[in-house]
């Protein structure tokens, strides 16, 4: 038997005071005031199952008799957080532990991807979001799975080998590195670093490394980012640009300055009202999808959808 433990992971109130300034601001007193007793509640456990691994997959569903997550048709709530350390199903890599908001990266992929497609997980370690599109994009495709940092590429490599689909190739770059190789991409998915603010609930290193100045240098680092991997995708192609945080420097602003720097424009993805995604915080009524713990049973997500051109290889929406 797997021996499991209740998921008894709450914040309480021990928010930086500069942040809940910032976001009472951004959100309003009332919105606030909810949002934060949604970073009160205990944190959701969710594993995605490895559909390349189908014998090892129906028995983790029989263990954990998981509920489903909407936006992810791999994706699965867990009631208790087992120790995932002692259950070799884990270790073979018929499930991956991944927060559920995460997940939405496959109603993502596959509402726009058809036909097999060149993909480059820009930050992939440790490789929640690579396992994840490659299990959403069509066979005959291929993706490569990058992470700049040595020792998080090898955890990386680790993870996509347990994954075990031999379409995908793991490097070792920095963004500006692709531009060199004149490799060409259908889709990046750019899952950038970030200030963490979606980690607060869980991750009490992230509350106390958070500060204004830290939220500019992140937004500065993700420009850097955006504009070094840029020429690497294709006319026609598309960046899934996504953060875990909430303020608006990172997520609302840094996507309009990728459209009025970059040539890019946001592309709507269709979502079911009872998911319950939040969209733009600013007022500008842009195109993005926010996941909120107070609205979504998951952790903090922001994501857009950015398009180079139209190709002629996408649905059109």
């Amino acid at each position: 038997a797997i021996e499991t433990v209740l998921n008894q992971e709450v914040v309480g109130t021990t928010l930086p005071t500069a942040f809940e300034v910032y976001t009472k601001k951004l959100f309003g007193e009332e919105r606030y005031n909810v949002f934060c007793k949604g970073l009160q509640q205990p944190s959701p456990v969710s594993i995605r199952l490895n559909p390349f691994k189908t014998s090892e997959t129906t028995k983790v569903a029989d263990s954990f008799a998981p509920t489903p997550v909407a936006w992810c048709k791999e994706g699965f709530y867990l009631n208790a957080r087992p120790n995932f350390t002692f259950d070799p199903l884990f270790h073979a890599g018929a499930y991956y532990v991944q927060e559920a908001s995460s997940m939405f990266l496959s109603h993502v992929l596959r509402c726009l991807v058809r036909n097999p497609v060149a993909l480059l997980d820009l930050c992939a370690a440790p490789g929640g979001k690579t396992t994840c599109a490659r299990t959403a994009i069509a066979e005959g495709s291929i993706v490569f799975s990058n992470e700049p940092i040595n020792k998080r590429a090898q955890i990386l490599a680790e993870n996509v080998q347990k994954f075990g689909h031999s379409d995908v190739v793991v490097t070792n770059n920095y963004p500006g590195d692709y531009k060199k190789t004149k490799l060409a991409f259908d889709v990046i998915v750019a899952d950038v670093p970030c200030s963490g603010e979606g980690m607060f609930r869980k991750d009490e290193q992230a509350r106390e490394e958070w500060s204004p100045a830290a939220v500019i240098s992140c937004a500065d680092r993700q420009r850097d980012i955006l504009t070094a991997v840029w020429p690497a995708l294709k006319d026609g192609g598309f960046c899934v640009y996504s953060t875990c945080t909430f303020n608006r420097e990172e997520n609302e602003d840094l996507v309009a300055w990728a459209c009025d720097t970059l040539g890019a424009e946001l592309v709507e993805i269709p979502t079911d009202s009872a998911w319950n995604i939040a969209g733009d915080t600013t007022g500008r009524n842009l195109s993005v999808y926010h996941f909120f713990p107070h609205r979504t049973e998951g952790e903090g997500l922001f994501l857009a959808l950015l398009r180079k051109k139209k190709g002629e290889m996408f649905n059109d929406r």
